[in-house]
């Protein structure tokens, strides 16, 4: 707790199962092994559909004449996910995680298949949408079955865990979704993923169900869901919403959207969030602005690597997402670094460091957008900006559980996922306005797979810059997560 707390005192209370001894235990050892084999499986699941839908995304775009709706596609996920966390946080908290989580795995599975079987882009987007609620159910229940059901100091290990279950998916993902859509259509990297929701699903809840179900205490009254809470997360959706459709709009007219979108998001997100989290204040707030912006500035960018690899270099799906494919490894490496004990009193400068990494790797992108640079520099920045994204990502999470008591963990979990998400959604909406600003929205009009209809290497440095600035702000917020000492 050197990090962040003066004094030895465990905020967490006792798990539900008892842990061993200290020497010789792990979250791979009894009476932990079943549980988290069966959570990381979760996981796997939602890191094999990001990084194969990914690779489609660009092909799907093109071929359903949305290529100028291409960050609608990533922010829609984003948008209904936000009132997913919050309505996850309150179930988890009073009801125990193993109804939001079982909910949450079957709208994902229905958002992909309504996805995949669109034949316009809304349909596309609204089936992101349906996807993003239950992605929003899953992340909230799932750091709620980690606060309950292991102790603080195995905490680390399963978030690195979590980040090791992304390596597969990263390299087989691309190589498997590129050859798919080019073989046999984009539409089957959709339809096919649902197929492996049964086997983590049946795996992992009768072990929640054992372990992590039910509220912190059975014998007292369920309180009723906060339905001001409610209300702001809907507020927060509704608002996300409107700003991402004012940015693609481009018109004077999407002024007003965009205001009303302000005027909904502002109160909701001060209502939602730890005080003094717009400020940064020391502590938890910090802790809830970085995820946020490390997230928001990171996907943001890398949302647009395979459409710019793919529209500007020529490359074919599968290519343009073996690119990434190595920064799944390198990810899983900094969040093993940021799990070792001996690493504990230096997180607040790993995380300042990996901010500054992942802002070089975001600046370093749009290089290959000069014909002499090759395209495998795109590979080795992404490569270092995902190992600061390990540190940083699974840092915070630590950092949130610790400061979080169990009644709690919940409503701070969804604080941790809002800050993300919303951060992802503006992010997205302000790089999707200056990507349809510079004419990125007629790129790829074509059909081939590596054809374009014009060259517009502006409308992707407008993506790219300011998103590299953002996480630099990222770096001086990872200096404040601790607390002052009176």
């Amino acid at each position: 707790m050197t990090a962040l707390e003066s004094g030895d005192t465990d905020v967490t209370a006792d798990p539900p199962i008892s842990p061993p001894s200290a020497s010789g235990d792990g979250v791979l050892r009894k009476p932990y092994r079943a549980l988290s084999i069966g959570i990381v499986s979760v996981v796997l699941l939602i890191a094999f559909e990001a990084t194969a839908v990914g690779t489609a995304m660009p092909v799907a775009a093109r071929e359903l004449d949305g290529v100028s709706l291409y960050a609608f596609a990533f922010s829609g996920y984003f948008t209904t996910s936000l009132f997913g966390m919050v309505l996850s946080g309150q179930w988890a908290d009073r009801r125990g995680p193993l109804g939001p989580l079982a909910a949450g795995i079957s709208l994902f599975a229905a958002g992909l298949l309504l996805s995949g079987t669109a034949g316009a882009m809304w349909l596309f987007i609204l089936g992101r949408a349906v996807q993003g609620l239950g992605g929003g159910l899953v992340i909230v229940s799932l750091y709620v079955i980690v606060s309950r059901a292991y102790p603080e100091h195995l905490r680390p290990s399963i978030m690195a865990a979590f980040a090791a279950s992304w390596v597969v998916p990263s390299v087989v993902g691309p190589l498997v979704s590129g050859t798919v859509t080019e073989h046999l259509g984009w539409r089957w990297v959709f339809v096919g993923i649902p197929a492996l929701v049964a086997a983590p699903l049946a795996l992992a809840l009768p072990q929640i169900r054992r372990t992590a179900s039910g509220p912190v205490d059975p014998d007292a009254p369920v309180a009723a869901f906060d339905r001001r809470r409610i209300r702001l997360a809907l507020g927060i959706s509704l608002g996300a919403g409107l700003l991402q459709y004012a940015g693609q709009d481009l018109r004077w007219l999407s002024l007003l959207p965009a205001v009303v979108g302000g005027a909904l998001l502002v109160p909701s997100v001060l209502g939602l969030l730890p005080r003094g989290t717009y400020r940064a204040a020391r502590g938890l707030p910090s802790v809830v602005l970085l995820r946020g912006v490390a997230a928001g500035s990171f996907i943001a960018a890398e949302s647009f690597v395979p459409l710019m690899l793919v529209t500007q270099r020529g490359l074919s799906p599968t290519m343009a997402g073996l690119s990434l494919a190595v920064g799944g490894a390198t990810w899983a490496l900094g969040s093993y670094v940021q799990s070792r004990p001996r690493m504990e009193p230096y997180r607040g400068r790993l995380v300042a460091a990996g901010m500054v990494l992942v802002a070089l790797a975001i600046a370093a992108a749009p290089t290959v957008l000069v014909e002499a640079v090759p395209v495998w520099i795109v590979a080795v920045a992404w490569a270092f900006g995902c190992f600061g994204m390990g540190m940083v990502i699974a840092s915070t999470s630590v950092l949130l559980l610790r400061l979080s008591p169990p009644e709690d963990a919940g409503s701070n979990s969804a604080a941790l996922q809002i800050s993300d998400g919303l951060s992802n959604v503006i992010l997205l909406a302000v790089g999707g306005a200056a990507f349809a600003a510079l004419g990125g929205g007629t790129v790829g009009a074509t059909h081939g797979a590596g054809e374009a209809a014009g060259s517009h290497p502006a409308a992707f440095v407008a993506v790219f810059l300011p998103m590299a600035a953002v996480a630099l702000v990222g770096a001086w917020v990872g200096t404040r997560l601790k607390e002052r000492t009176p």
